[in-house]
């Protein structure tokens, strides 16, 4: 599983949760400050698995980004070998 597929299937997986504490919330017989208190807690729940999901996705991104820097030096790098070779 690619970091792409694996961070859209918590994407969904958070959205579901949501979706059903949401549901849970509506159907619960519960007085209206415990209810505010629930989805207080829940919201902050969910900006705290947002937040750690974007550091992880940020950091895949930087990591992606050194090696493609890297690959595009070792190109240029076999460019200028290959260059030198031609010329004798």
């Amino acid at each position: 599983m690619t970091q792409e597929e694996g961070t859209s299937r918590l994407a969904w997986f958070l959205t579901g949760v949501v979706i059903g504490a949401m549901v849970a919330v509506l159907y619960a017989p519960k007085s209206g400050k415990d209810t505010r208190h629930f989805i207080s807690e829940k919201t902050q729940q969910g900006k705290d698995a947002v937040t750690e999901t974007s550091k992880d996705v940020v950091e895949a991104s930087k990591e992606m980004f050194d090696r493609g820097r890297k690959l595009v030096e070792d190109a240029a790098d076999l460019f200028d070998r290959g260059r030198k070779l031609v010329r004798g």
